[in-house]
């Protein structure tokens, strides 16, 4: 397998590391907008199975060319979800398989975006599944950590743990802490705006439906010594993805972002300065999200200053193989000071470059296969969880009784 893996920021850097332990692929091509990143991340590992380019993520028919030029099998995209659909088009058009962690935008509805769903996330790309089916090509979407293994955990406790499924509920939080920044996220501040400041969406009764932003609260008591975490309705993938391949009377997504988090948020937007759109600032025109950005520590460059654990997991709630009511929680765990003595990379985004390189192995390996526009769930999760625990990251369950209730 020859991959073109684009994007070498935080989650892409973290991505080489992992897969030069493991022996799947041909050649990996490290592709950036910033030559020098795509070659900082290959130099770090010294394997000759890794070179890099300069690429822009947004041009078409540059990525095109360069999966035709350097003979690649896969496109890995790592860049955030603005440039899902080129990149997307660009695998269908050069006859590559493709594989993301965030789907194609949503677009809130016009009239009433906390009730009723507009264009959701991943929409696009389902909508070419024809075409990826008549290619005989793979388009594996939302195969991060979340999306992405929370996926293949849902599928797992729909096929070896519960007879029927009330709830799927995906769980996000950590007790991480950044020293020495007033406000810091730990994941790109792009991506965090555009899924927490959007209308959240929940399935529900066959049907997908709308909320206002951070609504419905929950303490949620996460394991390996995190705690209990406050909770709120964010917009994500998963809850667009598992219906389709899990019968489920609701899914939902919370993640534990604190109270000081969501004010920042809810502050940017006020002010306007969520916004993608750009405006004119003297001669110059710019995005002020993309300001926010720029204004704000790479968080990639964080991991020393960084201490705590993070969790992703999904709680299930249903009935068991026996016929008694079960509710259990499935989860990841990554230690920040773990991952930057073994990788040098911190929690959240290794914990988001780990899943999507096992992912590709399944495939490589033909373990995973597929023709279309699938998710996670559509895959045996076994194999999935199996392989994670052989890269030395074993993932967890915890039986949700009274002793766990918030």
């Amino acid at each position: 397998m020859r991959i073109l893996l684009v994007g070498a920021g935080g989650v892409g850097s973290a991505v080489v590391p992992i897969a030069a332990r493991r022996d799947f692929f041909e050649h990996i091509v490290v592709a950036d907008s910033k030559q020098d990143r795509a070659a900082e991340a290959v130099a770090k590992v010294g394997d000759p199975r890794f070179s890099a380019i300069r690429l822009d993520a947004a041009d078409q028919a540059a990525v095109v060319a360069a999966l035709r030029e350097h003979r690649c099998d896969v496109l890995f995209n790592a860049v955030d979800p603005r440039f899902t659909m080129p990149l997307f088009d660009a695998a269908l058009e050069a006859g590559a398989h493709y594989l993301d962690m965030a789907m194609s935008l949503s677009r809130p509805h016009p009239r009433a975006p906390y009730e009723l769903t507009g264009v959701k996330l991943g929409d696009e790309q389902f909508a070419k599944d024809g075409e990826w089916r008549a290619s005989g090509k793979l388009a594996l979407v939302g195969m991060g950590v979340e999306p992405g293994l929370a996926d293949v955990f849902a599928r797992y406790a729909a096929d070896h743990l519960f007879e029927t499924i009330e709830e799927v509920g995906i769980r996000d939080g950590s007790n991480l802490v950044v020293e020495g920044y007033d406000f810091a996220p730990t994941f790109s501040i792009w991506t965090t705006i555009e899924e927490c400041l959007n209308p959240p969406v929940v399935w529900e009764d066959g049907g997908w439906r709308t909320t206002e932003p951070f609504s419905e609260p929950e303490v949620f008591d996460f394991p390996e010594g995190i705690g209990p975490v406050e909770c709120v309705n964010v917009e994500h993938e998963e809850v667009l993805l598992v219906p389709r391949w899990i019968d489920a009377k609701r899914v939902t997504f919370k993640y534990g972002l604190g109270e000081e988090f969501i004010g920042v948020l809810k502050t940017l937007h006020k002010l306007g300065l969520d916004d993608t759109e750009k405006v004119r600032v003297g001669r110059q025109e710019v995005s002020p999200r993309d300001v926010v950005a720029a204004r704000l520590p790479d968080p990639a460059t964080l991991g020393d200053r960084m201490r705590g654990k993070t969790c992703a997991g999904t709680w299930v709630k249903g009935t068991g193989k026996d016929g008694r009511p079960r509710e259990v929680y499935l989860y990841h765990v990554v230690d920040n000071a773990w991952s930057m003595r073994e990788y040098g990379a911190q929690a959240v985004v290794w914990q988001t470059a780990i899943h999507p390189v096992v992912a590709l192995e399944l495939v490589a390996r033909g373990v995973w296969r597929g023709e279309g526009v699938l998710g996670p769930e559509a895959f045996d999760a076994v194999p999935f969880l199996d392989l994670l625990t052989e890269y030395g990251s074993p993932w967890g369950m915890r039986e949700q009784t009274a002793e766990w209730a918030a």
